[in-house]
């Protein structure tokens, strides 16, 4: 069995690293996630990390549902008082344990926040290759934070560099990590993907 929490660490602690060489400019740089700078991606994800199910589940109550709301309330609650701080409390983080310890979407969280980070600001990073198939895999197969595997029906995917195939219908291929990005409603990563459903799939894709 996939030890997502050991990967998360590792996946985690280098996105640390590549943290604490940013200068003052690129904490506030635009990200891939919405309208947040790097500070506010950096603390949303580390809030994720304190969650138990029950506790997840309270402050959801406690926003009425509302998953903006929820978002904003535990990234200001996570966040310091400057970049600096921020990075110190995420380099204390444990994982992300929802839905369970042993689900890969933990994982998927860690690896699509990271890069929405990274691929603005040019860093570059290989993901543990046996995460990032299972984090692959798990998003083709079903809705579950987005609507990655409704985005991908009737679509054939085939990564150009690890051993990923999935569905029936016309092809799209290309790099392991782009496909884990569109499916995570990441259409900057489209650029990447080719053949003769990419079309179909930018789409789908579009606002």
């Amino acid at each position: 069995m996939t030890d997502f929490g050991q990967i998360q660490r590792r996946e985690l602690g280098a996105l640390a690293e590549d943290l604490g060489g940013l200068d003052p400019q690129q904490w506030r740089a635009a990200t891939l996630c919405a309208d947040w700078d790097v500070e506010e991606v950096v603390a949303h994800l580390g809030a994720a990390t304190r969650f138990t199910l029950a506790t997840w589940f309270l402050s959801m109550l406690g926003a009425r549902f509302d998953a903006d709301v929820h978002n904003r309330r535990r990234l200001a609650e996570f966040r310091g008082a400057t970049p600096q701080e921020t990075l110190e409390r995420f380099r204390q983080v444990g994982t992300i344990r929802l839905p369970t310890k042993w689900s890969p979407f933990g994982l998927s969280e860690v690896i699509v926040h990271a890069e929405d980070i990274r691929r603005p600001l040019g860093l570059r990073h290989a993901y543990d290759p046996a995460g990032l198939l299972e984090v692959a895999r798990f998003l083709a197969g079903r809705d579950f934070a987005v609507k990655s595997k409704t985005l991908v029906k009737g679509l054939a995917l085939r990564a150009t560099d690890a051993d990923f195939r999935t569905g029936a219908g016309p092809q799209v291929e290309g790099p392991l990590l782009s496909f884990v990005m569109v499916m995570s409603h990441r259409p900057a990563f489209l650029a990447d993907l080719g053949g003769d459903g990419a079309p179909e799939l930018s789409r789908r894709l579009a606002p």
